[in-house]
């Protein structure tokens, strides 16, 4: 077991307080946007052994079987194949759109035969793996996510007033679903001349039916002002989780995230497609490849109870979060399992026992447990416990004792 050394990424988009808060530290009046905790190459946690802070890559690259265990080793590799994030938003992120696994093989296959550097800005697949995503609200969050219907798209631009709009409406209106999604969307990632800031000078209005998510718009447009990614972001469904609820983001969905705190896990990759809202490179042609034009409802999850730990069920292996809400004269949760784990405090006072050593962690601070470590938590308060979604317990270890 060790505790985790965590990097902070001070991205413009990030809050200047939500963090702080959380972990009962002054804010430090800069951007705060994200906590990262797992093996990430750019930013790898760390674990003290010795008088050295060692990064848990490195870690893992020297006993990967041991860190990892066998099953884990063996459908992924030798990488933590997740990475576990608190994310911070007072600002929209881009607009984005992440590719499945074929395509992320051939994406990356094509890139290395054009010779676009790894760290090349223009360069669009950096590796060869997918990226799905979960968040899971920890105050209100906001965000955008998957493709109105058609016919609510047309309304809601109608809803505008905008002339400039109207041909638009009407494509969502006759034509079929994919074709409609597709050739509007295209249009929209260059769109004509004075039609960005019409919508804008639109969107000041408000009112109406669609009153809650013109406003969203809105503070996109005040946000980032003169960004033509606002007009893709139209199509998108606006979404409000409370806390505890959760959005999974699979491949070909585009999507954003505008305000709120949560907890992330992805599959650890860095391939995104970006649409808009960015200073990022923007791949037309590549986006339009990976964007799956279909309508959809936002699928808003709630966890799952399973024997005590409320589990967010997505269809992919390459991570499982669930949360755990240990209370006093409660027995100790066992954590054991044969892969790799990552325990995060987001409230009250916990602690990890393992090996007869204990890590008391609060708010914002996490723990690495190896495959097959024995371990248990207790305390009070909120952690979330990623893994990847295969792991087992072993069935011959022992519950640990305090």
């Amino acid at each position: 077991m060790d505790l985790l050394l965590n990097t902070v990424q001070p991205y413009d988009w990030g809050s200047t307080t939500l963090l702080p808060r959380l972990m009962g530290l002054p804010p430090s009046g800069a951007p705060q946007a994200e906590l990262w905790m797992g093996a990430h190459p750019a930013a790898p946690s760390r674990v003290q052994r010795g008088e050295e802070a060692v990064p848990l890559d490195r870690v893992i690259d020297l006993d990967p079987a041991g860190e990892l265990g066998a099953a884990t080793l063996r459908r992924f590799g030798p990488r933590l194949p997740f990475l576990l994030k608190l994310l911070a938003a007072d600002a929209p992120l881009s607009v984005q759109v992440h590719p499945d696994l074929a395509q992320a093989r051939a994406g990356f296959e094509r890139d290395n035969a054009l010779g676009i550097p790894l760290d090349a800005p223009h360069r669009t697949y950096r590796d060869a793996q997918h990226k799905p995503e979960l968040i899971v609200a920890l105050t209100p969050f906001r965000g955008l996510c998957g493709f109105r219907e058609p016919e609510e798209c047309a309304a809601l631009l109608d809803s505008l007033k905008v002339p400039g709009l109207h041909a638009y409406a009407q494509t969502l209106r006759f034509a079929p679903e994919t074709l409609a999604l597709t050739e509007v969307f295209r249009a929209f990632l260059s769109p004509p001349a004075g039609l960005l800031a019409a919508v804008t000078e639109a969107l000041t209005a408000g009112g109406g039916p669609y009153e809650t998510d013109l406003a969203a718009y809105a503070g996109i447009a005040r946000a980032r002002p003169d960004d033509a990614g606002l007009l893709p972001a139209l199509m998108l469904r606006y979404v409000e989780l409370e806390p505890g609820q959760a959005l999974f983001l699979g491949p070909g969905v585009p999507h954003a995230y505008l305000s709120g705190l949560g907890v992330e896990i992805m599959a650890g990759s860095d391939n995104v497609l970006r649409c808009g809202l960015t200073s990022k490179h923007v791949d037309p042609a590549g986006l339009l490849r990976v964007v799956r034009f279909r309508s959809q409802q936002a699928g808003v999850l709630t966890p799952r109870d399973e024997g005590g730990e409320e589990v967010y069920r997505t269809p992919v292996d390459d991570f499982r979060l669930s949360r755990l809400r240990p209370r006093p004269g409660v027995p100790p949760r066992r954590l054991t399992l044969d892969a790799p784990q990552i325990v995060l405090c987001t409230a009250g006072e916990l602690s990890v026992t393992s090996a007869g050593r204990t890590a008391h962690i609060g708010p914002g601070h996490s723990v690495y447990l190896p495959a097959g470590a024995e371990a248990a938590l207790t305390g009070h308060g909120t952690a979330f416990r990623a893994t990847t979604d295969d792991a087992r317990e072993p069935r011959d270890a022992p519950t640990p004792h305090q």
